[in-house]
């Protein structure tokens, strides 16, 4: 088997290069686009006009459109702030012609009209998504929340108000805010980060947006570009990296609950000639909560130094360091037996002398990329991840029927280690009338989980339970815990605090695009070979899965796609009947239309899946508080609908509005659980219908010019949550609704923002049942943030 696949590696590269050298005997235009100053100007989109091609210079300002007939064309170049350019050029005989276009605004205007066009989306990928094409074209849909949007929602980490712009996305509160653990399509969406996928069992923490450029979520299966990864998708964290212009801005933010909040982003270059750039980030942050004896206290440091080598090479290191210092993580549960939302809002079960937990996150990755040419490149790299987590949780060890409560606290000290390595090559070649894009590639992963969990003292006696309806926060009537941590914690966390992963996975792709790229068949294939250990239970597995996609542009702003993807998805756990849990496999249907208006302002997009999966898991509606057994459904099928619209649909008025109807439910049911879950019972961790809309108003004329409106809000219909659900008698999550709304001033170096969060101070929560009880975690009522950030 190795030997097939290092050949099936081989193949899969040597046909890159035949593609990448090949000659096609037709005419060739090339071009450089700059600016006034005689800079590169990247991402500036090149179009012949009359026809249906479309490219975007490079980085060094490059562009290249082969394969053309002999004939007249009109190149039109188009940059956000600057007038159209135009020229015509004949070409005959398979010639090659160089020319160079000249825009009217300088690289620092450019970059500056290019962000603020782009405040609450982009039209491309990032090169971590490995994707080289306008996101119109790609037969998916792919989301992506710009660094503009999240200062403008005033939003400070992707747990931290960011699902309102994602259709049908919720988020399971069991982890409080520390990990962002994100579900939609019915099942966990995979967390990445510059493309590489760092989900795990506990983690990622939580991304601080202080550092943080975009974030692109991809919508429906991945696995392509990926490896492997949910069907249900995805969201890649892409963080920030110099530009070469000198610039910087700062930011601080107050709020409720004590929040304390600043931010700085240094942007530049080392040398005139902008061979050695670099961008640092920092931030730190200090926050209460509305409940009492909770905090979460964070700092984080981001420096990236590139190396531009020569105009073919670029050398990039990236160093990311997360500090967090919070109450325990048992601090956000209400444990009770009479249901949901019964005591306060501010009500806490916990006790305020637990020490506190610390996390810290070192990430440290090395990028290399080698252009070929224009239409060729190559990139490679490698990146270390470590988590390391000293602190307690605190649950329950037993409930009386008038809710008073027995409360345990565990040692919950880990080490989360992840490796990665990558090389992938990017490429466009003509094979007589085919455009061919090409994607391959390979994605190496090293996962290693150790959880320490093996000490607790249940800190409250018989005869002094904790009393709900009388509390006392003082010394509890057993004592605190005093753990022992002489033995590291890979010694402590034995083999039932064990996860380890190892995988690899090769892909190709080639999407073919027909008569001058307006039809497009998109053909892939990916190998994934994967061994895990969870628990001390071992799996392996490996799998070829294919993907077909067709894509057509029924015009310049229009496009329709259909797709067809297979899924295989490693998974760890324990099943009580002792069984090896199981893969998850199945297949991927999604048709879709994709439509930009207004010239590009703004955007939609439709779309309607079936996901049919099998062997999902879910917690074992048995268990006590101190098993981790799951249970596998069998098959499953999640369907539904979504739609969402972007952009600026009238002057000064910017919109992200969504909605999501999903239905997951049990088809099949595991002859091993036959008895506990039925066919027909909803899967957990979704919500049947979400509306999120996000609106914002910016005067344009007049003395109120740089004054705004903003307003947010969020349904979430017909919820279920995170456990099994499946049991009878069993409450439902009532509907979630919540509104946001604020103030704003700017211009083109300052912004003050102001925010009232649950303006109509509604009790919300999620939560779950655990057979003889409820836990619970409300959220904030209404509270306030104020901003102010400057440009420099």
């Amino acid at each position: 088997m190795k030997r097939q696949f290092t050949l099936l590696l081989i193949f899969s590269f040597l046909i890159g290069l035949n593609f990448a050298f090949a000659q096609t005997g037709k005419n060739t235009i090339e071009g450089v686009v700059r600016t006034s100053d005689g800079k590169n100007a990247q991402d500036v989109k090149v179009t012949i006009d009359g026809t249906e091609i479309e490219k975007i210079t490079n980085e060094k300002g490059h562009f290249t459109i082969d394969g053309l007939a002999d004939g007249r064309y009109n190149i039109i170049i188009s940059a956000p702030g600057s007038i159209d350019i135009t020229k015509t050029i004949d070409i005959n005989g398979g010639n090659k012609i160089t020319t160079e276009f000249k825009l009217g605004i300088s690289l620092a205007q450019l970059d500056e009209v290019i962000v603020s066009s782009t405040r609450f989306g982009k039209n491309r990928p990032s090169s971590t998504l490995r994707l080289n094409e306008p996101l119109l074209q790609v037969p998916q849909v792919i989301q992506v929340i710009g660094a503009n949007t999240m200062i403008a929602q005033q939003v400070t980490s992707v747990s931290d108000g960011l699902l309102k712009d994602i259709p049908g996305a919720t988020r399971l509160e069991h982890w409080g805010d520390v990990y962002a653990r994100v579900n939609m399509r019915g099942s966990r969406a995979a967390a990445f980060r510059n493309g590489m996928n760092v989900t795990s069992n506990w983690g990622p923490l939580t991304e601080d947006m202080s550092f943080v450029d975009r974030i692109e979520v991809v919508r429906g299966p991945a696995g392509f570009m990926m490896s492997n990864g949910e069907p249900s998708g995805l969201y890649n964290v892409v963080t920030k990296k110099p530009t070469g212009i000198t610039k910087g801005s700062a930011g601080i933010m107050f709020g409720s609950y004590d929040l304390y909040r600043a931010t700085a982003d240094l942007d530049g270059r080392f040398d005139s000639a902008g061979k050695v750039l670099y961008r640092f980030n920092l931030m730190g942050q200090t926050k209460n909560s509305f409940r009492p004896y909770e905090y979460n206290n964070r700092f984080a440091i981001a420096p990236v130094i590139q190396y531009n080598v020569d105009d073919q090479n670029t050398l990039t290191l990236e160093y990311i360091y997360q500090h967090d210092k919070m109450s325990n993580l048992g601090s956000y549960y209400i444990f009770t037996t009479k249901g949901y939302g019964v005591y306060n809002r501010d009500f806490t079960e916990t006790n305020p002398e637990i020490e506190p937990t610390n996390i810290d996150e070192h990430n440290v990755t090395v990028n290399f990329v080698h252009r070929f040419n224009d239409n060729w490149k190559l990139t490679t790299q490698a990146s270390y991840m470590t988590t390391k987590q000293v602190g307690s949780s605190m649950w329950l060890d037993s409930i009386t029927s008038d809710d008073r409560i027995r409360r345990t606290v565990s040692m919950f000290d880990a080490i989360n280690t992840m490796k990665f390595g990558q090389m992938y090559l990017n490429g466009e070649v003509k094979t007589g009338a085919v455009n061919h894009r090409i994607l391959a590639g390979l994605d190496l992963g090293d996962k290693e989980f150790y959880g320490a969990w093996n000490q607790s003292k249940e800190i409250d006696a018989n005869n002094a339970l904790f009393d709900p309806n009388n509390p006392s926060y003082t010394t509890p009537s057993n004592g605190l815990p005093v753990f022992d941590r002489s033995l590291s914690i890979q010694q402590m966390a034995g083999i039932y605090g064990t996860i380890t992963q190892k995988y690899s996975g090769l892909y190709l792709q080639d999407e073919l695009g027909f008569f001058d790229n307006v039809f497009r068949v998109t053909l892939a294939g990916r190998y994934t070979s994967d061994r895990e250990v969870s628990y001390g239970t071992p799996t392996s597995g490996n799998r070829f899965t294919p993907r077909v996609g067709l894509s057509a542009s029924l015009d310049k702003w229009t496009s329709v796609y259909a797709l067809f993807d297979q899924t295989y998805v490693p998974q760890s756990g324990i099943r009580r009947d002792g069984q090896t849990v199981k893969p998850v496999t199945g297949n991927n249907l999604e048709f879709g239309f994709k439509k930009d208006w207004a010239e590009g302002k703004w955007g939609s997009t439709f779309s309607i899946y079936r996901i049919l999966k099998n062997n999902q898991t879910s917690n074992d509606p048995a268990n006590t508080p101190s098993e981790v057994y799951v249970v596998q459904f069998g098959q499953t099928k999640t369907q539904g609908i979504e739609f969402d619209i972007h952009g600026e649909v009238l002057p000064g008025f910017n919109v992200m509005a969504n909605y999501a109807l999903t239905d997951s439910k049990i088809t099949k049911a595991d002859s091993s659980s036959a008895s506990q879950l039925t066919i027909g019972d909803k899967v957990p961790g979704y919500a049947k219908h979400v509306i999120n809309g996000w609106g914002s108003y910016e005067f344009q004329k007049g003395f109120l010019k740089g004054f705004g409106l903003n307003l947010a809000y969020n349904f979430q219909g017909h919820r279920t949550t995170w456990s099994w659900s499946g049991a009878s008698g069993q409450l439902a999550l009532p509907d979630y609704i919540k509104f946001d709304g604020g103030l704003f001033w700017k211009n083109d170096k300052m912004r003050i923002t102001a925010t009232m969060m649950n303006l109509m101070n509604r009790y919300l929560y999620s939560g779950a049942s655990y057979g003889s009880y409820y836990y619970y975690q409300a959220e904030a009522g209404r509270n306030f943030r104020l901003s102010l950030d400057v440009n420099f």
